[in-house]
């Protein structure tokens, strides 16, 4: 029942689509051709128009599929729906033009970019009204997958408090089947417990479901083998969560390598698209901001050299991404003696401080040369701190999983940042909100970050 309703309902998708794409390429020819920019050329022939509609409306659809927008996936969020269609419609695009430049004459350009945006805003909407509306049918109790959970501990309680709270994916938990001594006719999180691991044939006869989910703890792992072999005989799908969140550290997960399934304990979150897209953000807005800024250093400049002797700038050694160091830029705040007898971290009314290092490190406009670190790629505008690396040895040794904070580019400002952890606060709570920031990274986070830094989330009291 369920594949012939993931049939209809891919088939549903994959005709809006068309409807969409059709609409987007017909609106794009009347913005190009029929609406206020000129036409220099003349307007293309119809078998050409016609010849362009036809190969979109194949690589759009092929891309799609390709990147698994076909799929149901009750766990991705809308956000992820959005950015997924985003990726897909920009390499379907770049296909299409590649297409009409080396197959025949040249197609309108500007059209084909007209076209693009439509597609994406139409196809993403179309998607978000699918969702909503699906969402909307499983939270009233219909086109539910009914799942029997296997085991009663730690782990199973984990998959059921999921399930039960996200009502909107479409599961429903119906039974747990034991491992040990509980007896069948008892509850766990409020779901019956309906028999021992060794009735899952009967179970199932009895109580049929869509979906077994296996939550064993690894010193019960000699259970599984019997139970996969009586669960192959049978249609049910079948899942397996693995007892190893508490191996679990950033960004883990399943992952697939020729065909081979690798649990991954401690990934990435910087790769493919994602690190393209964070460098692009970061560059185009590092060259606005050093703009609109380029006054106000200017008078720093100034400041700085008017008020005590030495360079403008301080070039400082940092560690960032993978364990690299770079060298930070800052206005110069200090006396050009200042760490003769070795590094210290500042504090509050620190005397090796110039006339004006106060002023500029209190409202951080000793951090705007950053954004040069920001386009030659040594940072980012959001992300944790950097740190010195004479005191990171010795938060490694103290603080658990402080070296995952080297996953990413270090940042202008960050998520500990905005919420007052600056100068010298908890280092600990500081890597709770940046590892935090690491496994919820998106580029609208970034966006909330430098919107609640540029409004006043560098005016921090711990700012010295």
């Amino acid at each position: 029942m369920f594949s012939r309703f993931q049939r209809f309902y891919t088939s549903i998708k994959v005709a809006a689509d068309v409807v969409m794409l059709t609409g987007a390429f017909a609106l794009a020819y009347a913005t190009r051709f029929e609406g206020p920019i000129p036409v220099l050329y003349g307007l293309p022939a119809w078998d050409e128009t016609l010849l362009s509609l036809a190969t979109v409306l194949v690589v759009f659809p092929f891309t799609y599929q390709q990147a698994r927008l076909y799929v149901t996936n009750r766990a991705r969020t809308h956000i992820g729906e959005v950015f997924e269609v985003f990726k897909a419609t920009v390499m379907a695009t770049l296909i299409v033009v590649a297409l009409t430049y080396f197959t025949r004459e040249r197609y309108s350009r500007l059209m084909l970019a007209f076209f693009a945006g439509y597609a994406f805003v139409g196809v993403s909407a179309v998607r978000l009204a699918l969702r909503t509306v699906l969402n909307e049918v499983r939270r009233r109790g219909y086109n539910l997958k009914s799942v029997l959970v296997i085991g009663t501990g730690e782990l199973g309680q984990r998959v059921i408090d999921t399930v039960e709270g996200h009502k909107e994916l479409g599961f429903r938990v119906t039974g747990v089947l034991s491992l040990g001594d509980e007896r069948p006719g008892g509850r766990v999180r409020d779901i019956p417990v309906v028999g021992h691991v060794k009735d899952v044939d009967a179970v199932l006869d009895a109580h049929p479901v869509d979906q077994v989910v296996i939550a064993v703890p690894l010193e019960q792992q000699a259970a599984v083998k019997p139970l996969m072999e009586q669960l192959a005989l049978r249609t049910v799908d079948v899942k397996v969560v693995p007892d190893l969140y508490q191996y679990v550290t950033l960004y883990g997960g399943l992952e697939e390598f020729g065909g081979l399934p690798i649990i991954s304990l401690q990934g990435d979150p910087m790769t493919g698209w994602n690190m393209v897209a964070k460098r692009v953000f970061d560059v185009l807005f590092a060259l606005v901001a050093l703009v609109l800024s380029a006054p106000v250093m200017l008078l720093v400049a100034l400041a700085v050299k008017l008020t005590s002797r030495g360079p403008l700038l301080y070039a400082q050694e940092r560690m960032g991404m993978d364990g690299r160091t770079f060298h930070i830029l800052k206005f110069r705040t200090m006396r050009t003696d200042a760490e003769v007898s070795g590094a210290l971290m500042a504090s509050k009314d620190d005397p090796r401080r110039t006339p004006i290092g106060t002023f500029l490190r209190k409202y951080s406009l000793d951090e705007l040369p950053q954004f040069f670190n920001v386009l030659t790629g040594d940072m980012s505008l959001v992300g944790p701190r950097p740190e010195r690396p004479v005191f990171i040895e010795e938060f490694k040794r103290q603080i658990p999983r402080y070296h995952l904070r080297h996953k990413v580019k270090a940042g202008i400002t960050g998520w500990a940042q905005i919420n007052g952890l600056r100068g010298q606060t908890s280092i600990q709570k500081r890597i709770e909100y940046d590892l935090y920031y690491i496994e919820n990274w998106s580029l609208l986070m970034d966006l909330k970050i430098l919107v609640r830094t540029a409004l006043g989330g560098f005016l921090s009291k711990n700012a010295y």
